[in-house]
């Protein structure tokens, strides 16, 4: 992936002012001096700024579903994988192994997703350099360390962040592989595009993009080995992905029936979502247009907006099948592309100080959002840590819980509420017949019987939604009945948009 034949951009003069310069993108020499190391301080960067407030939000519900996975035996998680979130089996397992070192608070929890992020920026500088030149590099490093959306998901304990990385090596491995397609040069290819898809099975849509790139290389040449070189090394990439795509294919009715075929309007709303940021996707995207617009760095261009810009349409094309893959955070390994592209038309303006204050501009625009990343609620307004507090002051040994699931499981108020309960707090779930790990699954079997099921608990802490005066709110019919059968309303107190009543039996 280097760099076209040299002209200068029609209307435009090489260096006039406010011109692009159609000197850049002639194709970078070889990094020497410090210009070696503009890789390691765009992750450290990127890690710091993704690591500031990381333990401010609460987590929100996928957090804590990650958090419920990791904390199960090894054993028990490969056994709920194969009932459910198989597609975020490696993450999990990977998230397992670190919070036994490290232990779960929310800081721990996304530490790895902001090493991740450290990773990507790595890759990403290194692909403007090898496409663009150091100036484009060293904005998008820059760039994508700033980017709200880098904070957001380096902040969050998913598998996006792993996916980022994964995508934005892959392109960069590619890269390197297209200038000597050597085995030496495929293998490390093949081995991000295996934990892409082991991270998210959504993200090999990058692939797409990625062979029409070795077609066009092929086009000029004409010679066999790269295409076929390309496709052996995909093959062999994909050999470890097809039992999960075959297991997460019996689970997607779980995991995305909820999303729903995309409109058109979808598209812009994606594209905001995408930098996490509204005004930054706006300057993001203009900023990733000026490259087409030289000479001299059209092709490489060309070649970076198949990886930005193909995988979002054809995920809105086949989200119009049987099943909707499009959501935002599903694209988020698209934006190391978008970004040096950015980087690379802000790096060519002329006068140089016109690319900086554009760099500048980008990066204020998202300041608002950097700071709302980090603020308490941020990510979630169930209050999970309120009503773990009211719990544990007025906690009884033997006080049964009854968490508000049933058609609202989704919400996961039980993980809400449980992951702040400090160890002492033994809480017993009332009306689980079946605790989610013995049932191999994110979720318990809940009783058949309610009433039996609260038989020789005294008081039970029903945690529900607030907004009503009916502490039972949205609790299923049949445990409504029972609780208001065999208990009293001692208390109740609100907790921002959840409730947490103390109930104690009569009978």
């Amino acid at each position: 992936m280097t760099s076209s034949s040299t002209a200068v951009a029609p209307g435009t003069g090489a260096g006039r002012s406010g011109a692009v310069d159609a000197s850049a993108g002639r194709g970078a020499a070889p990094a020497q001096g410090l210009a070696r190391f503009d890789w390691l301080w765009a992750a450290l960067l990127t890690f710091v700024v993704a690591s500031i407030g990381s333990g401010t939000a609460q987590p929100w519900r996928d957090e804590l579903a990650s958090w419920n996975a990791a904390q199960r035996e090894t054993g028990d998680l490969v056994e709920m994988l194969g009932n459910v979130d198989a597609v975020s089996g490696a993450y999990y397992l990977l998230l397992h192994g670190w919070v036994s070192v490290f232990g779960d608070s929310p800081a721990m929890l996304r530490m790895p997703s902001a090493l991740a992020m450290a990773g990507a920026a790595a890759f990403v500088v290194l692909t403007a350099r090898g496409l663009f030149d150091r100036r484009a590099a060293v904005f998008a490093g820059v760039v994508f360390a700033l980017v709200p959306a880098v904070s957001k998901y380096g902040q969050e304990a998913r598998s996006y962040a792993f996916v980022v990385l994964a995508v934005a090596a892959a392109t960069w491995l590619l890269m390197r592989a297209l200038e000597r397609p050597t085995a030496a040069r495929w293998l490390p290819y093949a081995v991000a595009v295996a934990a892409a898809g082991l991270f998210h099975i959504v993200s090999l849509l990058f692939l797409l993009p990625h062979g029409i790139i070795v077609l066009m290389r092929w086009w000029r040449e004409r010679s066999w080995r790269l295409p076929v070189s390309y496709a052996v090394t995909v093959v062999v990439a994909l050999l470890p992905v097809v039992p999960l795509v075959l297991l997460g294919q019996r689970q997607v009715g779980r995991q995305i029936s909820w999303l729903k075929a995309p409109h058109l309007r979808d598209l812009a709303g994606l594209w905001s979502n995408l930098a996490a940021s509204p005004l930054v996707a706006l300057a993001l995207l203009g900023a990733a247009l000026l490259p087409l617009a030289w000479s001299r760095g059209r092709r490489p261009a060309a070649e970076l907006a198949l990886v930005a810009a193909l995988p979002i349409g054809v995920a809105w094309v086949i989200s119009h099948g049987s099943t909707s893959y499009f959501l935002d955070r599903y694209l988020l390994f698209t934006l190391p592309a978008w970004v040096v592209l950015a980087a690379a038309g802000l790096g060519a303006l002329r006068p140089r100080l016109l690319g900086v204050a554009g760099l500048v501009v980008l990066v204020a625009l998202g300041v608002t959002d950097q700071r709302h990343l980090r603020t308490t609620y941020a990510k979630d307004r169930t209050d999970g840590r309120r009503v773990a507090d009211v719990i544990a002051k007025d906690y009884r040994p033997g006080d049964g819980f009854a968490p508000v699931r049933g058609a609202d499981r989704v919400f996961m108020i039980d993980f809400t509420v449980e992951y702040y309960l400090p160890e002492r707090v033994k809480l017993k779930d009332v009306f689980a017949e079946r605790s989610a790990v013995a049932s191999d699954d994110l979720f318990p079997v809940e009783c058949a019987q309610p009433a039996q099921c609260l038989n020789g608990t005294q008081r039970v802490w029903v945690v529900t939604w607030s907004g009503t005066s009916n502490p039972y709110h949205k609790l299923p019919a049949d445990q409504e009945k029972a609780l208001k059968d065999h208990y009293k309303v001692v208390r109740s107190t609100k907790a921002g948009s959840l409730q947490v009543t103390l109930v104690e039996r009569t009978r």
